[in-house]
């Protein structure tokens, strides 16, 4: 398994934007949220094969570290290679070469609908269910007086889905989909979304610190 800390230098090697930055730690702590939670539900089910060795979670550090950086990576080549016919084509040869495992690049591939790799494994789904959403949640905390993550609820959430003049390059039907075919609620996902990034606030800006220093 591939640590942490190499993926992150991934990361930070191919992307310098800091946004883009911040929206893989979000979707990173999505990830190693339900890598817990689903882990939790079935703590006498151990792996079996590669395309579904993530339906039958051990609640131990490994798994979570394999969910997080997938998290962490999905979008790594995209600030450098952002047309569709590059990424994250671009990135998976890229994985390839720096000996990432087909688990963690077929995961990657399939969060992006227009490469044909379907979503099969619950990490797959999970991936593209957390994707969108992470991104939007970040921008409805950054609108918010305090820029701050506890301003966040379902609520909120639901109702700017049904503003579509507000971030318009968040696909509503991507975030809806994605909580369906991971079986989980609407509502429920959102929810837990926005618990799984509290933790990391401060990382994302999104503590309230921001707008404390420009009233300041």
């Amino acid at each position: 398994m591939i640590d942490r800390d190499a993926a992150w230098c991934l990361l930070t090697e191919f992307t310098q934007s800091e946004s883009l930055r911040k929206h893989a730690l979000a979707v990173e702590a999505c990830m190693r949220a339900y890598a817990r939670k689903f882990a939790a539900q079935q703590p006498d089910r151990f792996k079996t094969n590669l395309r579904d060795s993530d339906l039958f979670q051990r609640p131990d550090s490994e798994d979570e570290n394999l969910w997080g950086i997938v998290g962490l990576i999905h979008d790594f080549d995209y600030e450098k290679y952002p047309s569709l016919e590059d990424h994250p084509y671009k990135g998976n040869e890229i994985l390839k070469q720096r000996g990432y495992s087909e688990q963690i690049r077929r995961a990657v591939m399939s969060h992006a609908e227009y490469t044909g790799v379907p979503r099969d494994s619950r990490l797959e789904k999970a991936l593209f269910a957390c994707d969108e959403l992470a991104g939007f949640i970040t921008a409805i905390a950054l609108v918010k007086p305090g820029k701050s993550l506890a301003e966040v609820d379902a609520r909120s959430v639901r109702k700017k889905m049904k503003d579509k003049a507000f971030a318009r390059s968040v696909n509503r039907d991507d975030i809806i989909n994605g909580a369906a075919d991971l079986g989980v609620d609407l509502d429920a996902h959102i929810a837990f979304c926005i618990e799984a990034l509290k933790p990391i606030a401060e990382k994302l800006g999104l503590d309230g610190s921001a707008a404390r220093t420009s009233a300041s």
